[in-house]
């Protein structure tokens, strides 16, 4: 049985790396009254406006449940608004949305641009390829 060496493991420096991020990134959109997953459902919903709840939970990575609890403060705080009912529901970000998840984005760019800074251009290509290449590896994994 082959065990994970700690010093080299891909899997613990990916972890390590993702909740540095995190942390980072729940620093700087603090100071912007967001959180990550606000953000994150803010950028989705930009890119692809008039999602149901069940298809935004799955594009950040939520539990429906949590959806919920997610878009009453996104629709509290005028961020969000919800067209129609039921399975009809429809999600899109407002003026106001749009303005936040502007300063949002800014901040979440400064922070992946310091993540990044001590890598190439070469190297941060890459870096993305790699990362990629595993996720789609182990999303292959999960269909099997």
């Amino acid at each position: 049985m082959s065990q994970v060496d700690v010093d080299t493991s891909i899997g613990l420096a990916l972890k390590r790396a993702t909740s540095a991020l995190r942390s980072a990134m729940d620093d700087a959109l603090r100071e912007l009254d967001i959180t990550v997953s606000q953000y994150s459902s803010l950028e989705h919903l930009a890119h692809t406006p008039g999602l149901s709840n069940a298809e935004l939970a799955r594009a950040v990575f939520v539990s429906r449940q949590a959806t919920h609890q997610l878009l009453a403060g996104l629709t509290r705080d005028g961020l969000v608004e919800i067209e129609g009912a039921g399975r009809d529901q429809r999600l899109y970000v407002t003026a106001t949305g749009g303005e936040r998840l502007r300063q949002a984005s800014a901040a979440v760019a400064a922070v992946e641009h310091a993540m990044i800074a001590s890598l190439s251009t070469g190297e941060r290509e890459v870096l993305h390829r790699n990362l990629v290449a595993c996720a789609e590896a182990l999303d292959g994994h999960h269909q099997s």
